[in-house]
């Protein structure tokens, strides 16, 4: 009787741990590789540092972003937003 108990409270700790944090973690990454992929000439980004500027060239995994006359190469997987 014990066995079973603690089988059904394993199955469902595992179940509440899989919508809970697994699931979303998935959505969010599948999300984020969207966006890098999508990634195209005149874009307005916005890195996870919080540099804020145009796409002019997209490279396979660099961008070079345009802040205001300064041209800065970054890596396409630290585009967090486009606008």
């Amino acid at each position: 009787m014990e066995s079973a108990f603690s089988l059904i409270f394993l199955a469902v700790f595992f179940g509440i741990f899989y919508f809970m944090i697994i699931r979303p973690q998935k959505k969010r990454q599948q999300n984020h590789q969207t966006l890098v992929h999508a990634l195209k000439r005149g874009d307005n980004v916005v890195s996870a540092g919080g540099i804020c500027g145009v796409v002019k060239k997209v490279d396979k995994e660099t961008v070079i972003v345009d802040t205001e006359g300064v041209a800065l190469k970054i890596q396409k997987n630290s585009i967090v937003e486009r606008n």
